[in-house]
């Protein structure tokens, strides 16, 4: 991986963490509707897809052969909120309430397992030339499921700041 992709996940998480940090635990974990995530809950569902990512890698690394696929504008794909996304169940979050401190440690925890992990590929070129499907986008290449980590995370602080708004 890139230093600029480092750069880039690191650079968005900051940006989560400005976000929500100065936040009440009851603004946290307040949903605008029964049918709404809270924040806290936006960040666990973070938490869950950094996870679920870590796991399709490995096991993406682990494959065979490489399976060069096609590779699609991602970008274009996750920030476009004018197209709503259903979270498959293994990537909602619990409906409990969170604290701050807990989302934060699970967060670092993740983004931990995530670097352990990419620094552990001594050849980085092979993440282009695996893949594994992904729930929402298809086939997408390890190199790009690294990329949907911090495009992701972006769409939801977008949608953090609404609820925020909405406070």
């Amino acid at each position: 991986m890139s230093k600029l992709g480092n750069d880039t996940l690191t650079e968005t998480r900051n940006h989560l963490i400005n976000e929500i940090t100065l936040l009440s635990d009851a603004q946290f974990n307040w949903q605008p509707d029964r049918e709404s995530w809270s924040i806290a809950q936006v960040c666990h569902h973070l938490v869950l897809v950094e996870e679920a990512t870590i796991k399709a890698i490995t096991w993406g690394l682990k494959a065979g052969e490489p399976t060069q696929t096609e590779r699609i504008n991602v970008e274009l794909l996750i920030l476009d909120r004018t197209k709503k996304l259903i979270a498959p169940k293994i990537v909602e979050p619990d409906v409990k309430s969170f604290e701050m401190q807990q989302i934060f440690t699970l967060l670092n925890d993740s983004r931990k397992k995530l670097m352990t992990l990419l620094s552990s590929v001594d050849d980085k070129s092979i993440l282009a030339k695996k893949s594994v499907k992904h729930p929402s986008l298809g086939e997408l290449p390890l190199d790009q499921w690294i990329e949907q980590i911090y495009l992701h995370e972006k769409r939801h602080i977008e949608q953090i700041k609404e609820i925020k708004g909405l406070l």
